[in-house]
């Protein structure tokens, strides 16, 4: 039931005890299915090869995997063997998967079978035999004949994930492991549980790639309390819809680009599909333009659940579609961390003022082998952030600004692009658009702005004025771009957020270059 804590203990094994073959997980366009006595199976299996590799609790392996069915059920082994695991993104270059796997002392690396025959020989060559890889298929040879009898006295392992950021190489964020015995603690699904009314009946939906922090705690989170997962191998509105209606899916996590592609949709496709099964849908990772949140809640009805956290996990707020619609644009009110808004001087602000958001009271983190970004996250009370800026209202509730790594400075006045970004966005005729800073001779930065449009062919400078006169008229005209480019695709990681650093560089470099 919704709600019950009590229900543990909270891993596969435990369902597959009662319910062995019920679907655990399922490819929403192939449509094969992993029971729960397979999913259990093949943990203990890969538990068991981990500690006859000799990797002990607390160890570290990496796995490079797309959206496979297989995936969830190998993060479930080094889980049960209570080791650090590590996905990486199967976008990285092979260059790039070998700095992860170093800087996170993988003893063992996982390969999904398309990843190991396009880049399997590129990864040994670059972490020069140094650690051991196995192809999918040779791990599942292997694990055939080793024993799938559970390990005993098992402690839970924990994911270590990297997070991108800003500038830089990936870090990764770092916590001792709990020491709970495996299946003793609910951690996130006790959130899903509580918030989104997740149980062992529901139908989760995952349209995003597995590696990404929020759908691997969403997949592993419904995985411990034995609901049945439906994954998509990549992000496609029409298919979603498609699997709500076959899998009879009751809960899906998206991002706001993805609203904004469900609501490009003609409406004879829009009501091709019965959503009816439809319970909840949460969304994070970036703010939702309101127009687009309104336009959704429209469509589907109030089910549009809210919550903003980070990989870091200092805080987590929540915005149930209730609050959304009486503080709408507003990201919650915290559930774990105590909130705090304050200026570059470390003091908190008034109500309605932005500044630095911060969290006290959670459980400290580390970024690994980077003493000097871990101290920048957090203030001499112990205060620690995700690096974003807003503000709270006087009931409390939390509206995110921008990133403060996003701040332009115009002549020195501060200007947040997010603002910019929304309006443009909620214009009919564009399907997506970066907001960022450029060097300016005179004003040391100004606002530009980049626009992937719904109708390419509509290109040019009637739409760029006609763009710009939309802005002027609703925001001061220090927070405008002074002007507009077309691209046919922003760079967007596949999660949904904007790789913003990309565009900003890319044009910092234009302009040394014409100097």
């Amino acid at each position: 039931m919704a709600g019950d804590l009590d229900a543990g203990p909270w891993y596969p094994g435990a369902h597959a005890a009662e319910h062995g073959e019920k679907t655990a997980l399922a490819l929403a366009r192939s449509g094969a299915t992993m029971s729960y006595a397979a999913l259990d199976d093949t943990a203990n299996r890969l538990a068991r090869l981990l500690r006859d590799r000799g990797l002990t609790p607390g160890d570290h392996i990496s796995l490079w995997f797309d959206n496979e069915l297989d995936y969830p059920a190998l993060w479930w082994g080094a889980t049960y063997a209570g080791l650090y695991y590590t996905l990486i993104s199967a976008r990285l270059t092979a260059g790039e998967a070998a700095y992860i796997v170093g800087d996170s002392s993988s003893k063992i690396v996982l390969l999904g079978d398309d990843l190991a025959a396009d880049l399997g020989d590129a990864l040994r060559a670059e972490v020069d035999g140094a650690v051991e890889t196995i192809a999918a298929t040779d791990l599942k040879a292997e694990l055939a004949g080793v024993s799938n009898e559970p390990l005993t006295d098992r402690v839970e392992g924990m994911p270590m994930l990297y997070s991108s950021g800003t500038t830089g190489f990936p870090k990764a964020i770092t916590r001792p492991l709990s020491g709970f015995a495996l299946g003793a603690n609910p951690g996130f699904a006790a959130a899903l549980s509580l918030l989104f009314g997740i149980d062992e009946s529901s139908v989760y939906l995952s349209p995003a790639p597995l590696y990404h922090s929020a759908p691997n705690g969403f997949v592993t989170g419904c995985l411990a309390m034995g609901s049945t997962v439906v994954v998509m191998d990549h992000f496609d509105p029409l298919e979603l819809l498609a699997a709500i209606e076959r899998h009879r899916v009751t809960h899906v996590q998206l991002v706001p680009t993805m609203f904004v592609r469900l609501l490009g949709l003609s409406e004879a496709d829009r009501s091709r599909f019965d959503l009816s099964s439809l319970q909840c849908a949460a969304h994070a990772a970036a703010p939702c333009p309101v127009p687009i949140k309104e336009q959704m809640m429209e469509w589907w009805g109030p089910i549009i659940h809210e919550y903003y956290a980070g990989t870091e996990n200092v805080g987590f707020t929540y915005c149930s579609p209730t609050d959304w619609l009486a503080h709408k644009g507003s990201v919650g009110r915290p559930v774990t961390g105590e909130l705090h808004i304050v200026d570059d001087d470390g003091r908190e602000v008034p109500v309605g003022v932005d500044g630095a958001v911060y969290f006290g009271g959670s459980a400290p983190f580390e970024y690994r082998n980077d003493p000097e970004k871990t101290a920048k996250a957090y203030l001499p009370d112990g205060w620690a952030a995700y690096g974003d800026i807003g503000h709270v209202d006087e009931d409390g509730f939390l509206y995110l600004t921008d990133r403060k790594a996003y701040m332009i400075i115009v002549g020195g006045v501060n200007v947040y692009p997010q603002e910019a970004e929304n309006l443009l966005i909620a214009h009919p005729a564009v399907a997506d658009a970066a907001v960022f800073g450029v060097p300016h001779p005179e004003w040391g930065e100004e606002v530009k702005a980049v626009v992937q449009l719904v109708d390419p062919t509509a290109r040019g400078d009637a739409l760029e004025a006609e763009l710009l006169a939309h802005l002027r008229e609703r925001l001061a005209s220090i927070k405008c771009p002074r002007t507009i480019d077309f691209r046919a695709e922003l760079p967007r990681e596949p999660n949904g957020k904007l790789v913003k650093r990309l565009l900003r560089d890319e044009y910092a470099a234009a302009a040394v270059t014409a100097e």
